[in-house]
């Protein structure tokens, strides 16, 4: 995301100089097999409309630009198989800038991202192989965020990464080339303490278990903003009642309805 640059307009039509939530608080939804998901419990459960009914993806991203005007994507498709659902980032795309975390592997598959018209590739040391591939990544689009996923405040990272000290990492990752980075905290309140740290570097974001409700604390230790788990509720008009007669009716009831 560009800083300290008024473009008139963003994909979305909205002025960027106008201060909205989505320019401090970015919201996370799922997307598999075509259907954007919520999180709940303990993993992903499709969107759905009221009574359960099935709902249009593109309702669901209207309601986003509706509250935020941006969203963060997390393809599974793509982080469990491998296979990144590139027609539907594209249409996405063109409604809202998007961040995406694709399951990005090599240096590859971050400008496949961007391609789709996103405007961030979200690449991460749990599935990146290593500095070396994330310099080359760097070396074909500067459209990228880091995210580094903490659990008991340890990152989580594949074995070229040469820590897991999570501080230490944000340096490895800035001296490769991009300097916007997620902390993503799991299972876990954030670690404020470690975000200030972070910040002092450069600009950071806070994800994970992160809630919207820390944003006062975000910014007091010098984030950027947080990235959550947004819930849309249930989207679109109530199921009508069966054999009900509608409110503006003025016929009575039949017999056989009474």
């Amino acid at each position: 995301m560009a800083q300290g640059s008024t473009p008139s307009s963003t994909a979305g039509g909205r002025p960027t100089g106008a201060t909205t939530p989505g320019d401090r608080l970015i919201p996370r939804l799922w997307l598999r097999r075509g259907r954007l998901c919520r999180w709940r419990g303990n993993g992903p459960e499709p969107v759905r409309g009221p009574g359960g009914a099935s709902i249009d993806p593109f309702d669901v991203i209207d309601e986003v630009v509706r509250q935020y005007g941006r969203l963060c994507l997390v393809d599974l498709d793509g982080i469990e198989r491998g296979q990144p659902q590139l027609d539907y980032l594209q249409e996405f795309s063109r409604d809202l800038p998007l961040w995406v975390d694709a399951g990005v592997r090599d240096a590859d598959q971050s400008i496949d991202v961007i391609v789709t018209g996103a405007e961030r590739a979200i690449v991460s040391c749990a599935m990146l192989e290593g500095p070396e591939e994330l310099e080359r990544a760097w070396a074909l689009t500067t459209e990228i965020t880091f995210e580094i996923p903490i659990e008991a405040r340890t990152a989580q990272v594949l074995s070229d990464w040469e820590t897991d000290d999570p501080l230490a990492l944000a340096r490895t990752v800035r001296a490769a080339g991009p300097s916007e980075i997620i902390l993503s905290f799991l299972g876990t309140p954030p670690d404020w303490a470690l975000v200030q740290q972070v910040a002092a570097l450069g600009p950071t974001w806070v994800g994970g278990d992160f809630q919207p409700t820390d944003a006062a604390r975000a910014t007091a230790s010098g984030a950027r903003g947080g990235i959550f788990a947004f819930d849309p509720g249930p989207l679109g008009p109530s199921p009508p009642t069966p054999d009900a007669p509608s409110s503006d009716s003025d016929e009575p009831l039949r017999d056989d309805e009474n």
